[in-house]
């Protein structure tokens, strides 16, 4: 599961379609209708179904730019009122790793996105100074 803090309009096709899935899975998980996963370290920032079904709009936004036909009615009607912080170190590792699939994957995005120095968050999270963040598996 990969839950990027990196803002969806960076991932390819693949990438989006796959985080869409993988963030739905993720809601369920916070509302208890799964027992799997319970304990995968990408949930630790998401302290309840409100924060992911905010994580998923913004998933679904980009999908709508996109032309693509995410269901909105998948996503919980909880709500989030605060951002979530994500560290400048994570964003940068999640940006080398985005970089290095695409250039597997998508060398076209993959160039596309070169000239990309400082790659913004996903709408729900606030950057701060900082490393990467403790649950990342490095």
């Amino acid at each position: 599961m990969r839950l990027w803090s990196l803002h969806p309009k960076y991932l390819d096709a693949r990438g989006l379609v796959a985080l869409w899935r993988e963030a739905l899975l993720a809601q369920a998980v916070l509302r208890g209708e799964t027992r799997g996963y319970r304990h995968h370290p990408q949930l630790a920032r998401f302290d309840d179904v409100g924060a992911i079904a905010q994580y998923l709009r913004g998933v679904h936004a980009e999908s709508l730019v996109r032309g693509y036909e995410f269901t909105a009615g998948k996503i919980s009607r909880s709500r989030c009122a605060d951002t979530l912080v994500v560290r400048r170190g994570q964003l940068d590792y999640e940006w080398d790793h985005l970089m290095r699939k695409l250039k597997a994957r998508d060398p076209a995005r993959a160039r596309l996105l070169s000239s990309v120095t400082r790659p913004q968050a996903h709408p729900l999270f606030r950057v701060v100074a900082g490393p990467v963040e403790a649950w990342e598996k490095v």
